[in-house]
């Protein structure tokens, strides 16, 4: 049974100057009232607080706003640390709380913990305890101070990765000798879409019906063109303060979708940071009422779908004749198209159309500039002769662990047979040849094997 105990007199000597100082804007009434009785000295900071309570119409939002925003550093040395893991559907993130004796700096301080795995679609109940193992550490935008948020992956009571923690299989892949050396970095486009929460529709359009056609969205400005600034604005502040790697963000092409971008990250660190940067925007989210959105086509018809482009590059790619080892990496690319596509996401059969900024899902294409291909290069990367990449495939529902790994993996350590690499190397040219005859879009095709 729990002990409840009284608050000390530091505690009450605390909430009397809490409430002392008090300014929020609630009522003319309430601050009229206040004032008074501070001219007055008739009253003490207690019956303050009771006038608060009485007379102001929002007293247990405004008294829930103080506690909220409470600091706790002069009156103890711990910290809370939010846990934060993957569910079961791959794509749910969990969190709950700990407090933790003193401040951290490494992610090897924090003790391990358990959650109740049937509760989350990941094992049984009859063996349900799956254990949290503390991965990466960001700064807490929510609490502040210097409590965290600490990225977890999930294993058995024996140590083994359960089959939803892709974090382990990822990790492997990054600890690889030629991975290492490579030095691989990753940029990542994570476009999302904002719902009203009652009726699971965009942001800003007109309930059961549709607003205007896509063109003036994009990075557009005004009351009818953008829909959820405060939120991507919020976030965007909100990531820098937790540490979080976010280079930008702007408006996208389908009204009430936003995009924003994490990088250059090198290695799994770039997942750690797209998975962080989701958990504290479903936080704000949450916060102002409105439903967060990574389903890669939420509208169907002519809008656009929501990605997340993988900017990627190794540090021969980055080096003089590095396009020669991109068109390399490209060739390996074609040859696991279908493997590729197979782990970037739920129901991106619906966004990878060829419409909409994309090339057909059963199709792979690369091209300078293009962004109806599988893999665009930039203009600068042709230009310069070594630079970056970008796999338009993923869907905004990826998982970020997997397509880094299969990126590094496919480019990295990957060797395809010398007949298939010459057959798509040959593909390759006869196709450029159509396309430079055709004159269709600078965008090469390459058959897939069977």
């Amino acid at each position: 049974m729990a002990q409840i105990l009284a608050p000390s007199t530091q505690w009450k000597m605390k909430i009397a100057e809490i409430y002392s100082t008090y300014t929020t804007p609630t009522t003319s009434k309430m601050s009229s009232l206040l004032l008074r009785q501070n001219k007055k000295g008739a009253h003490t900071s207690s019956n303050k607080f009771q006038v608060l309570a009485i007379k102001s119409e929002n007293s247990t939002i405004n008294r829930l706003e103080n506690l909220l925003n409470l600091d706790i550093t002069p009156y103890t040395n711990k910290i809370i640390a939010e846990y934060i893991w993957i569910g079961g559907t791959g794509i749910d993130m969990r969190s709950k709380s700990r407090t933790i004796p003193s401040p951290v700096e490494h992610p090897s301080e924090i003790p391990r913990w358990n959650y109740d795995g049937s509760s989350t679609g990941q094992t049984t109940g009859v063996d349900s305890e799956v254990y949290l193992y503390p991965q990466a550490i960001f700064k807490d935008p929510f609490r502040g101070g210097d409590n965290i948020l600490v990225i977890c992956d999930s294993y058995t009571q024996e140590g083994e990765p359960i089959p939803t923690n892709k974090r382990h299989g990822a990790a492997e892949i990054f600890s690889h000798p030629k991975v290492i050396a490579e030095v691989p970095w990753f940029g990542i486009e994570q476009e999302y879409t904002l719902l009203q929460k009652n009726v699971k529709w965009p942001l800003g359009w007109p309930l059961g019906g549709y607003p205007g056609p896509q063109g003036p969205y994009y990075c557009g400005t005004g009351a009818d063109k953008s829909f959820g600034r405060d939120i991507a604005d919020a976030h965007y502040k909100a990531c820098l303060y937790a540490g979080i790697n976010i280079s930008g963000t702007n408006g996208e092409v389908m009204p009430g979708q936003w995009e924003y971008q994490v990088g250059p990250c090198v290695g799994i660190e770039a997942a750690d940071h797209i998975w962080c940067s989701r958990y504290i925007l479903e936080r704000i989210t949450e916060q102002a009422g409105v439903v967060l959105s990574f389903d890669p086509k939420p509208i169907e018809g002519d809008w656009n779908g929501a990605g997340c482009h993988t900017n990627f590059s190794t540090k021969s790619m980055r080096e003089d004749d590095g396009y020669e080892v991109i068109k390399k990496a490209i060739i390996n690319l074609s040859l696991r198209h279908k493997e590729h596509i197979s782990a970037y996401g739920e129901g991106n059969e619906r966004r990878l159309t060829g419409k909409h900024e994309t090339t057909n899902i059963d199709t792979f294409s690369w091209g300078v500039a293009n962004r109806g291909c599988s893999i665009r290069v930039g203009r600068d990367t042709e230009k310069n002769g070594k630079g970056y990449m970008e796999d338009r495939r993923p869907a905004s529902n990826m998982d970020p662990y997997v397509v880094t790994a299969l990126l590094a993996e496919t480019s990295i350590l990957w060797e395809p047979t010398l007949e298939a690499e010459a057959l798509a190397a040959q593909n390759t040219s006869l196709k450029a040849k159509k396309n430079h005859a055709t004159g269709l879009p600078p965008c090469i095709y390459v058959d897939l094997p069977s």
